[in-house]
């Protein structure tokens, strides 16, 4: 280890034992490993394929690129937000940690943390579900495999022992496979735009791609669908807070983590506007894309300008992409576990907190969060729109989390102890516009998505909501009050680390 390595470690650990935390895990990330994770959370190529088909059906074109393009920019301002705060308080616990400090209350940072944690477990089980809709799409294409339910699960559940290895061999590898992550998906979005592009077929104007309105949701409002359709960018704007969970892993945190977050946002962002329209140029059959056999509208897309053979290929691109997705997915929801064990507020905390000596990775916590993902998904099995509901915990449960530490500092004022990272004078303002974009979102996210309004179309994204916030305080009544702590503050010294005089 070189003397600057040395000395940023020591950096990092005296600004971790300011927060009363000893260092476990092992710092192996420098800026690029911490800002691909978040990238690969992000990834376009999982949340933008597969809401495709929800798009065209509700606002179409229009609304799929107007909507990426103003909720990639709400999203950039609240990243921003959230990087500040990042920079002052980089531990694993992330958003809860955050909260708690800013607010001086426990019952912040507990309600804070279970949205957080069912958002990011949530998260783990849409991700790999939807990579395994997309390996039946290509088993379909390859050898004619009907994609039933029950072989969807099977292949999910395959999908989540892969990520559950992957994860217990250390952040070592899951730093590489995040690194290989972010060139996979750029290159990948490349390929994609590039064969759609220079493909001999007849591709769709420019009107239709940026003014076409489709609304197939039974909403007679133009203004209420385009809302709903902004969810596809929404959902897809998810989990960039793993650059906090996995600051504890990262050297020179305290600039590398809020880096981290900015950027991963940034490039999705741009990197997304452009696949979206890759996609919609090449739309050749608006119907039959929607109701492809395939289950996967841009496997259609593929097929008709392409052909089945470079359509299996794309395929195959577009499913590794969201297997990095799933892999950066469970790391940052294990680091989420493992903090908040070793805060006490899960049942059997002592087992989840624990760190290999070998690897330094919180094993027990990967599984965990594997095995809740699995248990997330079995409603699918017997009902669509039961594990409509169950996903949603990521968007319902993460998206508000975000907020309560950007306000919670803004509440501060003054008192609030900026890390080297910061907005200056920013800060305030675009917090409150972050705050009330959240505001507004989490609405959106709650209300119906189809019209006439029945069990099977119904919206249960609010009913998610309110479990999910009656589950945070039945817990805190039967366990959270007594066993739930953060530690107090280290030394003055370290304080003063934290605050950025020793950066």
């Amino acid at each position: 280890m070189s003397a600057r390595t040395a000395r940023a470690h020591s950096d990092d650990d005296a600004a971790l034992r300011a927060q009363g935390y000893q260092p476990e895990l092992a710092r192996k990330m420098g800026g690029f490993g911490n800002f691909a994770i978040s990238f690969s959370v992000i990834c376009i190529l999982a949340g933008g394929m597969t809401l495709f088909g929800f798009g065209l059906n509700t606002g179409g074109p229009a609304v799929m690129i107007w909507g990426w393009v103003s909720i990639g920019f709400m999203t950039l301002l609240l990243g921003l937000c959230l990087a500040e705060v990042t920079s002052a308080y980089p531990t694993s616990g992330g958003l809860y940690f955050m909260a708690e400090r800013l607010s001086g209350s426990r019952g912040w940072g507990w309600t804070t943390g279970w949205l957080n944690l069912l958002g990011l477990v949530g998260a783990i089980c849409g991700i790999d579900f939807g990579a395994a809709m997309f390996v039946g799409a290509f088993a379909n294409l390859q050898w004619g495999v009907e994609p039933t339910v029950w072989t969807t699960f099977w292949i999910f559940v395959g999908i989540l022992i892969l990520h559950g290895l992957l994860n217990s061999a250390g952040v070592r590898l899951v730093n590489v496979l995040n690194s290989i992550s972010v060139w996979w998906q750029v290159c990948g979005v490349a390929l994609i735009v590039g064969m759609l592009t220079l493909a001999p077929a007849q591709h769709q104007s420019a009107d239709f791609v940026f003014g076409h309105f489709h609304n197939g949701t039974g909403f007679t409002n133009p203004l209420y669908v385009a809302a709903l359709g902004c969810l596809l960018a929404a959902y897809t704007f998810c989990g960039y807070d793993a650059s906090s969970h996995l600051s504890e892993e990262t050297r020179r945190a305290q600039w590398a983590a809020p880096r981290g977050i900015v950027r991963a946002i940034a490039w999705s962002w741009a990197a997304g506007f452009v696949l979206l329209a890759g996609m919609l140029f090449a739309i050749q059959d608006y119907a039959g894309t929607q109701s492809t056999s395939t289950g996967v509208p841009p496997a259609q897309i593929f097929i008709d300008v392409l052909g089945t053979g470079v359509a299996k290929g794309l395929l195959l691109v577009v499913i590794v992409a969201q297997l990095f997705c799933g892999n950066a997915e469970t790391a940052a929801a294990s680091r989420m576990v493992y903090a908040f064990s070793r805060d006490g507020a899960l049942p059997f905390s002592p087992t989840w907190r624990r760190v290999s000596h070998r690897t330094r990775t919180p094993i027990a916590a990967v599984w965990l969060c594997v095995g809740v993902a699995l248990v997330l998904a079995l409603p699918s099995l017997y009902s669509p729109t039961a594990y409509a509901a169950v996903t949603a915990i990521n968007v319902i449960g993460i998206t508000p989390a975000y907020a309560i530490p950007v306000y919670l500092r803004l509440r501060a004022g003054n008192n609030f102890k900026h890390g080297p990272w910061n907005l200056g004078i920013w800060s305030k303002p675009l917090g409150w516009i972050s705050v009330a974009y959240v505001a507004v979102l989490t609405v959106v996210f709650c209300l119906p998505q189809a019209s006439p309004i029945t069990v099977q179309s119904f919206n249960y994204a609010g009913v998610t909501l309110a479990v999910v916030l009656l589950l945070a305080w039945v817990m805190w009544i039967t366990q959270g009050r007594r066993s739930y702590r953060i530690p107090p503050l280290g030394s003055e010294a370290e304080n003063r680390a934290l605050a950025g005089d020793v950066v």
